[in-house]
């Protein structure tokens, strides 16, 4: 089939309700030289630390980042987690309707990566109460005000009466979309779509020869279940698409080009199929944006997202290198794809915490010496550490925004140490730049880099211009109008 399509438009007031095993992602970052004596194990010296939403909090990630209003449902642990999960949820405006729970730990996954490499997973988990899954529905409202339900089942118990929610939904004349776990799919029975991967359907059907085989298995699946359609996603293979409207089987290639990390991918498939839905657009349109969406985060490490930009781009055929505010094992992946085109690293870091002429020709003279130009950007408490009470006076998301806005700046990534030396290290770019009267040796992650065989260049500031100059003058402007 045609993989033409117009570019992805997000349907204004659409609304999504995501619900399912709410997982916490916390990733470990460091670097390894050397073997334990206590064990034949890597030891790692743990640099920074990350957590994202996952499960089906990434799905609701997911459908945010193409513009779509989503709510999440789901049950958590009455703990830290929780409130992490929360915090970033909200932040990126998904509004949670969690039943928190004493006594049962958020579900956490703990990754330990190297060199973007992953070396140990660390899984915190407990079973829930047999009737949590009950509350949970009634915690949805009966789905009233939305357009599309997603039941994102990691089979760690929310979904336990998974059938109930999918009879309930139908019943009001709203979608269902299903990301099923285990062999048993007659509990998914009346979906609209499900959406297994090839070794989850296989699972039910037994193994397919060829894509003949998964299209006849996954009709007669179909019809069984009575389901509207059944998406097999097939990892470099693509997808299928078996449907009761239309041609009966459809298949579409991969449209990943490199493969860093497949974790989520199923996420952002069930997302983008919910997204386009809502959108007006039919089953083999939505199959088509969320291959294209799976192909974007398999090319980054960890659980990721499809932005609207980055979808249509990806659809228009353009693969130019993704620039902005990145988290660090975004930042990695487009590192290592940048040097695999030859390109050189250039990087520097700092408060930036009001944006002056001497900051831009900083960074212009920065990015010269290199082919891209990453800029670490303390966060604000390790700018009230260096600087002092009352600093920064912008927070730490606009300051990296206004960087990430200049045209010398490729990426942007921020730091809670009080020097970015374990995230240099991490990167070794192949220039570190640093302004001031600095000797190379008393630059953050000069030794570093020079081990590696970078250079450190110290940039001459541009006399009379700095942030605390800008706001010394603004407080004598303020004294003499009488402003407060």
């Amino acid at each position: 089939m045609s993989n033409r399509l117009p570019p992805f438009v997000p349907a204004a007031g659409a609304r999504v309700l995501v619900v399912g095993d709410v997982i916490l992602d916390r990733y470990l970052h460091g670097d390894t030289t050397r073997i334990s004596p206590e064990a034949p194990v890597p030891v790692v010296r743990v640099g920074s630390t990350e957590e994202r939403p996952g499960g089906a909090a990434n799905v609701a990630l997911n459908l945010r980042a193409l513009g779509i209003d989503v709510e999440l449902a789901g049950v958590t642990g009455a703990d830290a987690a929780a409130d992490n999960l929360s915090d970033m949820l909200r932040a990126a405006g998904i509004a949670c309707r969690f039943l928190r729970r004493d006594g049962f730990p958020t579900i956490t996954k703990v990754r330990v990566l190297s060199q973007h490499q992953q070396l140990l997973r660390l899984d915190y988990e407990a079973a829930l109460p047999p009737a949590d899954d009950g509350a949970l529905l009634d915690q949805c409202g009966g789905f009233a005000g939305f357009d599309c339900v997603v039941l994102s089942d990691y089979a760690k118990g929310g979904l336990a009466r998974v059938g109930d929610f999918i009879r309930l939904a139908r019943s009001r004349g709203v979608p269902v979309l299903v990301d099923p776990k285990g062999a048993d799919f007659a509990r998914y029975a009346g979906a609209t779509v499900l959406t297994p991967n090839l070794k989850e359907f296989e699972q039910v059907v037994g193994a397919c020869a060829d894509e003949g085989e998964i299209g006849r298995k996954g009709e007669q699946l179909r019809r069984e279940l009575d389901l509207d359609g059944l998406l097999v996603t097939r990892g470099e293979r693509g997808m299928t698409l078996v449907q009761a409207a239309g041609p009966k089987v459809l298949h579409v290639a991969a449209r990943a080009h490199e493969v860093y990390d497949v974790t989520g991918a199923g996420d952002t498939v069930i997302a983008t199929l919910a997204a386009a839905m809502v959108s007006g657009h039919v089953l083999p349109e939505a199959m088509q944006y969320a291959n294209a969406a799976a192909g974007l985060v398999v090319e980054k490490l960890g659980t990721a997202s499809a932005t609207v930009e980055e979808l249509n781009a990806r659809l228009a055929g353009k693969r130019g290198a993704r620039r902005g505010v990145l988290t660090r094992p975004e930042l990695e992946a487009e590192i290592d794809r940048a040097r695999r085109r030859g390109e050189r690293i250039a990087m520097t870091n700092g408060c930036f915490d009001i944006l002056h002429a001497g900051h831009v020709r900083f960074l212009e003279q920065a990015r010269a010496l290199g082919d891209r130009l990453v800029v670490a950007v303390n966060d604000d408490a390790s700018v009230q550490r260096l600087k002092g009470a009352g600093r920064p006076i912008n927070a730490h998301a606009d300051r990296m925004a206004v960087l990430a806005a200049l045209g010398s700046v490729d990426w942007v990534i921020g730091f809670s140490e009080d020097t970015p030396r374990d995230l240099i290290a991490g990167v070794l770019p192949d220039v570190l730049a640093k302004g001031g009267d600095y000797r190379p040796d008393q630059v953050a992650g000069a030794a570093e880099v020079a081990a590696a065989g970078g250079q450190v260049v110290i940039l001459p500031l541009v006399p009379g211009r700095s942030s605390t100059g800008v706001i010394d003058a603004a407080a004598r402007s303020a004294g003499r109008t009488g402003r407060k």
